[in-house]
């Protein structure tokens, strides 16, 4: 199967064929199961016999769509791509009389100069402000556009004066046009209200065709499909196809509450799972590109990871709760509230973290310069600091800090340890020599893992050769015999497994709980 955008399709020319089967919709009949035989002579007669009953079908969405249809439009863009240099030049054999020839014919006389062809794209969009001609679309449907036209459902046209903002992250982008009169306009509702199951209309313009209805369930809420670190997507039943993207999804009262983004298809047609923004994160972005161009996110400045069973089990918490930071950036807003690596963060501003992808999403929606309450688990004690949030940039990319613990500067001359083997890992102190053989920055310090008994516990955590040791159940570690002494505190605490934080030579880092034999 593959995911892709609902998104822009290359117009009708990209449907093969269309197959229009008949269907009866809309009206059941329960008939009596013991029709009285008409009476001799009698014509037949369309109406149903004394006893029986007609079940009308779902209440009709005609009203509704009819009211929301003429604020949705269709998107239609152009893109001038490079065409090729020329006429491709015929392949000859090297040397040959000829090649002098075609050369100087197709390149330097005769030659075709390089000419450039525009395509055309078609999306969906709806209206949010009439008066100010303001569309929301996804950014998808317009990135690298040329020129974007709005096509409305009377047939009028207005290019699109300003790209107000666009944001990748969440996809979505707001356009500007100037209107001659005030348009319909749609209003987002609540996406947090919406529950599984409820009734939503699509309207958007699939395949080029123009505006179409299609109606379904919320099939699900708070979907990761890996399209990006916010991901939230509500799931939908409701028929999204290519072209439907950045057109909307309403709920029964005619409120905005997504926007269709993608598709999970093996054809590229709707198998009955869409996607769509939930309208909260729509409306929070929306008004920041209105306001800034830009969206400004929270940002705290820490890698995280999951609270897995095994790494649970070794923090003495519930599997699946909280986020386990096994980095921070340095002069971070993390890094100068105090938090480190190892801490595990439990509440953000008074907010349960229930899973590590949950903690994003909590700061990326908190107001820049807030100052929160962050609760954390630091070897096994529960800790409370105050973090201010500061500003997402695009660049941000600082490599990570150590824990405070670790920051010391290696001392010189320290005598060499001999080598160990523990846990199935063949481990010695990390000297110059590891350092210069694996890559190791001399920031780092802890063991040098030199190698890994293929059957162990370590190396189906994935612990390889050239890997380091830093900490062990969260204490430091310089020489294998803090390793050992580490893993008999493990086995007289009763737990199973000892945790390790690794770090390779990429400076990457990550918790890794390692079952005891």
């Amino acid at each position: 199967m593959r995911l892709m955008p609902g998104g822009r399709t290359q117009g009708l020319a990209a449907i093969a064929a269309l197959v229009l089967w008949p269907v009866l919709a809309g009206t059941a009949f329960a008939l009596d199961p013991n029709p009285s035989p008409p009476a001799p002579g009698a014509a037949p007669s369309a109406t149903p016999p004394p006893g029986s009953t007609i079940a009308i079908g779902p209440p009709s969405v005609a009203p509704l769509a009819k009211r929301l249809s003429n604020a949705v439009v269709n998107i239609a863009t152009s893109q001038t791509v490079k065409g090729p240099q020329g006429v491709p030049l015929p392949k000859v054999p090297q040397g040959s009389p000829f090649e002098d020839f075609f050369e100087d014919f197709f390149n330097k006389r005769g030659g075709v100069p390089r000419s450039d062809r525009k395509i055309s794209s078609l999306g969906s969009g709806f209206v949010i402000d009439g008066k100010e001609g303001l569309v929301v679309t996804n950014n998808h449907v317009i990135d690298g556009a040329d020129e974007i036209f709005i096509n409305f459902p009377d047939g009028s046209k207005l290019k699109v004066d300003k790209v107000l903002g666009k944001d990748t992250k969440a996809d979505l982008a707001l356009l500007k046009v100037t209107p001659k009169e005030p348009l319909v306009e749609v209003k987002f509702g609540s996406s947090a209200e919406v529950e599984v199951g409820d009734w939503v209309l699509a309207i958007g313009n699939p395949f080029g065709l123009g505006g179409s209805v299609s109606v379904g369930i919320i099939s699900a809420k708070s979907r990761d499909i890996n399209s990006g670190p916010y991901d939230d997507y509500l799931q939908t039943d409701a028929a999204i196809n290519k072209g439907n993207s950045g057109g909307p999804l309403f709920n029964m009262k005619g409120e905005v509450i997504g926007v269709n983004t993608a598709i999970i298809s093996p054809t590229g047609g709707s198998i009955g799972i869409g996607f769509a923004v939930p309208s909260d994160t729509v409306a929070s972005v929306i008004s920041q590109l209105k306001k800034f161009g830009v969206t400004q996110r929270g940002w705290l400045g820490v890698k995280i990871q999951t609270v897995t069973d095994d790494i649970a089990e070794t923090l003495g918490v519930p599997a699946n709760t909280g986020a386990l930071i096994s980095a921070v950036t340095p002069d971070s807003p993390a890094a100068k509230a105090g938090l480190e690596s190892g801490d595990v963060i439990l509440k953000f501003d008074g907010k349960d973290v229930t899973t590590m992808r949950g903690l994003p999403k909590l700061v990326a929606q908190t107001e820049i310069g807030r100052a929160v309450d962050v609760d954390v688990l630091r070897k096994g004690k529960r800790k409370t600091l105050s973090v201010a949030v500061g500003r997402l940039e695009e660049d941000v990319d600082a490599p990570p800090v150590a824990a405070k613990d670790d920051q010391k500067e290696p001392e010189k001359n320290t005598p060499v340890i001999t080598t160990a083997s523990i846990l199935g890992m063949t481990l010695a102190a990390l000297d110059d020599d590891a350092r210069k053989k694996y890559g190791i920055d001399t920031k780092i310090s802890g063991l040098i893992v030199q190698d890994v008994d293929v059957s162990s516990s370590a190396a189906q955590k994935g612990i390889k050769e050239g890997d380091v040791l830093v900490e062990a159940g969260q204490d430091t570690l310089a020489k294998p015999d803090d390793l050992a002494k580490s893993v008999d505190k493990v086995r007289q605490s009763g737990r199973k497994a000892v945790l390790l934080r690794v770090e390779d030579g990429k400076g990457d880092l990550r918790f890794v709980a390692v079952p005891l034999p």
